[in-house]
């Protein structure tokens, strides 16, 4: 078996529970549906879906199985009115232009093909992936896809799908190593059947009291175990909530950081209020919580 055979998907990740000791390696804890999808979307080379509320880990997944399999992550954030070009390519026209100024002032002239050639052309994060040579398949993550338009929905899929772009002025260029690809979305709007029937899926959930605690103490190792329980049950209570923006897993994180850096040991009803930044991020939010206030997050009896 060759060196290049050896250090291929297959081999490193034989099996599900390979990935979940990868993963774990690197401090993503995962339940065994999620890491059956995952596993499933890295060995089939089908693309997946990841739905959940924020903060729950899914763009953190697309970064773990990039940092395991040692292989490119290529990130596009979706937005509204993003288009085909931020996603795919663009002509660097500047230095075209700049070309052409040269050729002039040398008095010789350009061919126009010349100028659109590969060392003009602008790579976007789905050609990265597409052009990604190997020896293992880079990770491309499309976060939130449901805040671009139907549009570029059906666009980006279609060239995932054929795992190969037409540059018309270059011709067809398929991959070598189609990519994983990892699709997020926060259900700010339904997804096209026409995607969803072509991915596998799986919805995050926020963790368990357990794992949310596993997590948080492999995240902020420096942290007092009575300041990480305090502030996961302060989560857990905010959760119960009627928020916004219900905090997740990666705001837990940030508010046990924030009370650490701070010198906190216990939480209070005081330091609570000074660092809600932390952990709430809507103004409607703060106000509700606030109404109540600090001592009534950390108190034992609500």
């Amino acid at each position: 078996m060759s060196a290049v055979q050896d250090s291929s998907v297959e081999t490193l990740l034989p099996d599900v529970a390979a990935l979940a000791a990868g993963l774990e390696s690197r401090d993503y804890l995962a339940d065994e549906g999620l890491l059956t999808a995952l596993f499933l979307a890295v060995r089939m080379r089908q693309p997946l879906l990841l739905e959940g509320e924020a903060g729950v880990g899914k763009t953190e997944a697309a970064k773990a199985i990039a940092g395991l399999l040692d292989t490119p992550l290529f990130r596009l954030q979706c937005y509204e009115g993003i288009d085909a070009g931020e996603a795919l390519y663009e002509w660097n026209y500047q230095r075209q232009l700049l070309a052409i100024r040269l050729a002039e002032a040398r008095d010789a002239g350009r061919d126009g093909d010349n100028l659109f050639s590969s060392d003009y052309l602008l790579r976007r994060p789905l050609l990265q992936a597409i052009e990604h040579p190997g020896p293992r398949p880079a990770v491309l993550l499309l976060d939130e896809i449901d805040r671009a338009d139907a549009e570029f929905e059906a666009f980006t899929f279609e060239a995932l799908a054929e795992a190969s772009v037409t540059i018309p002025e270059l011709g067809t260029i398929r991959a070598t190593q189609p990519p994983i690809v990892i699709l997020t979305s926060n259900r700010t709007r339904d997804l096209h059947d026409a995607l969803t029937r072509r991915c596998l899926y799986h919805w995050i959930e926020f963790p368990s009291p357990a794992r949310v605690l596993e997590i948080v103490r492999r995240r902020v190792p420096g942290a007092s175990e009575p300041l990480v329980v305090q502030t996961a049950n302060a989560v857990d209570r905010l959760r119960s909530l009627d928020l916004v923006k219900p905090p997740g897993v990666a705001e837990l994180i940030d508010w046990v950081s924030a009370f650490t850096v701070l010198g906190v040991d216990r939480i209070d009803g005081e330091s609570v209020a000074l660092t809600w930044g932390a952990v709430l991020k809507n103004r409607d939010d703060l106000e509700l919580v606030g109404a109540r206030g600090g001592d009534w997050l950390v108190s034992a009896d609500g």
